[in-house]
């Protein structure tokens, strides 16, 4: 029998060291060790699953630049597609693992980010004015580097930097070194982004960065937190994401599950688990789910275009993904798939990076996320002997705590409460078919996408009503005859700038549909230019309603609802005549801004009524349809969600 000592002195081999991974997972009391030869590869799709015994087939180390893979923006960097295919797998007791690794110090010299603080603290302020104040999305990520030299032989420094996250480090999802010939990647991070297993498709929304010493005080400042309404909508708006991409994956949508405090060494983060049923191709769950809004932003797609225009240089491998691919004892595929955060990149040459990134929203402050930098760097950079003075202002570590915060009663208190105002649609179970209403079944629907993947969500929800859904993107000829419902959906953007081609394209959909009487649904976007073509004026707010959840009166009923916009239609009256007939305007009594409209066939609402936000979506939902289609389903059916 090999012994564990043996195992890794082989690896830290300087003459030539082999292509190898060696993982530790949450919770596990041993380290996986993979061995193989190193593959590239051009696509998702072309990652190696080939059949066999149950157990890994494939480690793919999936950089950033391959997003392009969606038609994506980025800034192309030309990293590879790598793939350890496994020839042999050892599993290696945790114990064994920390006497076998290198007991040494790393020494790194030269330390500093690539952007510096003030630099950075521009950047963010850019973003916030120019994008998020310009309706172009709800959050965004914007990274940076800190770059160093690794002293002596590089994989030996990486084998010893596990060494010291395993020690120093808690809560991570994966304690990683991975060796593929061309670079080595070190890291301890907390999130996972999506696994598949038995057919379940689960991904981990993590959110929110509280900086803490493990003192006693610190339980006052995490309640603090918990409270915080920029910590709490942050974690809303990458929930409301990723139940977007778990719309895709899933068959019936994403359950929320949590929200959980997870604690790591000198953080802690607050996050949710979602979970569905899916039977996709494990490589065609990645691509739909590239990146998670953790390291991007939403909407997604023009997230990455807000990245592409405000990063200077590609990402590499930060924001990507590890994945892990193999098949379980009845051969069904697996996945488990980490997020390339708090994680080192060493070349060969012993050049580092730690690269990180500060999530930014309407709330955010330029020194706030300056700060946000540097505390997720700090686990890895303590751990590859970069102190506090290299790298700027860290906290200090916080060693191990007598009781995990977690656990304190009001702790858990304040985090079941966030769940309070949210839809119970997605938060408990469902039957399929329990929230089919009589007047919906057999009818059609078609939803155009307008680069928001919250259509994702929403067909889900229409389905849930009884209807049968398709969804077409905007780009694409929209063919609507068959369709009892037309839902011109959301997206990103200026309604007004009717130059854009897809605003122009979109608003020329919707006077098509008016013009020919084919009951139509506007959401968000879509429900902006419906309120252009009624000749009401639009208008941009001063402060985005991005990721906000806002009780507003809904056609004289109250209704808790969530909001992701910049611009939004003014009205003077509660009705209004229109070239398409008169039209009934629900407002906002102190500045005008309509919530909600409805005339003969049409109806509009721009707010998000498949958010999560959007406590009585479904309720809003049933009431419109009932109003579009001519049969008021609402009444003869109990309610799917009262909230």
């Amino acid at each position: 029998m090999t012994r564990p000592h043996d195992l890794i002195a082989a690896l830290a081999d300087t003459a030539e060291p082999v292509p190898f991974a060696l993982v530790r997972r949450e919770g596990a009391d041993h380290l996986d060790l993979f061995t193989g030869p190193v593959r590239t590869a051009d696509r998702l799709a072309d990652i190696p699953l080939p059949d066999g015994p149950s157990g890994p087939r494939t480690l793919a180390v999936v950089p950033y630049r391959q997003i392009g893979e969606r038609g994506f923006a980025c800034v192309d960097d030309g990293m590879p597609l790598e793939c350890l295919v496994i020839a042999e797998h050892h599993r290696i007791g945790l114990a064994d693992a920390l006497a076998a690794l290198p007991d040494r110090p790393v020494v790194s010299t030269g330390a500093g980010f690539d952007i510096g603080d003030d630099e950075y603290a521009e950047i963010v302020g850019r973003v916030l004015a120019e994008e998020i104040g310009r309706g172009e999305g709800a959050n965004f990520v914007i990274h940076r580097t800190l770059r160093a030299s690794v002293q002596g032989p590089p994989v030996v420094a990486a084998l010893a930097a596990l060494r010291g996250l395993l020690l120093a480090e808690r809560g991570a999802y994966w304690t990683f070194v991975v060796h593929t010939g061309t670079r080595i990647l070190v890291g301890a991070s907390p999130e996972r982004h999506v696994s598949v297993d038995d057919g379940l498709v689960m991904m981990n929304p993590i959110s929110g960065t509280f900086r803490h010493t493990g003192a006693a005080a610190d339980r006052d400042a995490l309640l603090r937190f918990l409270r915080d309404p920029k910590e709490v909508e942050e974690l809303y708006m990458v929930l409301d994401e990723e139940l977007k991409m778990m719309a895709t994956v899933a068959e019936h949508g994403g359950q929320v599950i949590g929200p959980y405090l997870k604690e790591m060494s000198h953080l802690a983060h607050t996050e949710y688990l979602l979970a569905g049923r899916g039977s996709l191709d494990v490589r065609e769950v990645l691509r739909e789910t590239m990146f998670a809004p953790t390291v991007t932003g939403s909407p997604m797609e023009n997230a990455c275009r807000v990245i592409a225009r405000h990063e200077r240089t590609g990402r590499r491998y930060y924001a990507g993904v590890l994945a892990l691919l193999g098949r379980d004892a009845d051969g069904r595929q697996t996945l488990d798939a980490p997020i390339l955060i708090r994680t080192a990149e060493i070349s060969p040459a012993g050049e580092l990076r730690v690269p990180v990134g500060a999530t930014l929203v309407r709330h955010s402050t330029a020194a706030g996320e300056v700060a946000e930098t540097h505390a997720k760097a700090a686990g890895v950079l303590a751990a590859l002997g970069l102190g506090p003075d290299a790298a700027g202002p860290l906290p200090r570590s916080a060693g191990t705590t007598a009781r995990s915060l977690a656990e304190d009663p009001e702790v858990r208190a304040a985090l079941a409460a966030r769940n309070g105002p949210l839809a119970r649609f997605w938060l408990d179970q469902r039957t399929p078919g329990a929230t089919a209403l009589p007047g919906l079944i057999g009818r059609r629907a078609l939803i155009v996408d307008g680069e928001d993947t919250f259509t994702g969500m929403l067909a889900h929800q229409l389905g849930a009503l009884g209807l049968a859904v398709d969804r077409c993107d905007w780009r694409r000829p929209v063919a609507v005859d068959g369709y009892d419902l037309v839902v011109v959906g959301p997206g990103p953007g200026d309604p007004g700038n009717l130059a854009e081609p897809k605003m122009a394209a979109m608003r020329t959909l919707l006077a098509g549909l008016l013009a020919a009487g084919r009951p139509t649904l506007a959401v968000c976007l879509g429900h902006q230019l419906l309120s252009g073509l009624l000749g009401l004026p639009l208008h941009r707010r001063e402060a985005p309603y991005q990721g906000l959840q806002r009780e507003v009166s809904v056609f004289g009923r109250s209704r808790r609802v969530g909001f992701y916009s910049t611009f939004t239609a003014l009205a003077g009256a509660d009705r209004v005549a229109t070239a398409y007939g008169p039209v009934e305007v629900s407002r906002d009594a102190a500045d005008g801004a309509v919530h909600a409209l409805r005339g003969p066939g049409f109806a509009g609402v721009q707010f998000h009524p498949e958010s999560v936000l959007s406590r009585d979506g479904m309720v809003v939902l049933a009431d419109l349809l009932g109003h579009l289609l001519a049969r008021p389903a609402w009444a003869t059916h109990s309610s799917p969600e009262r909230g």
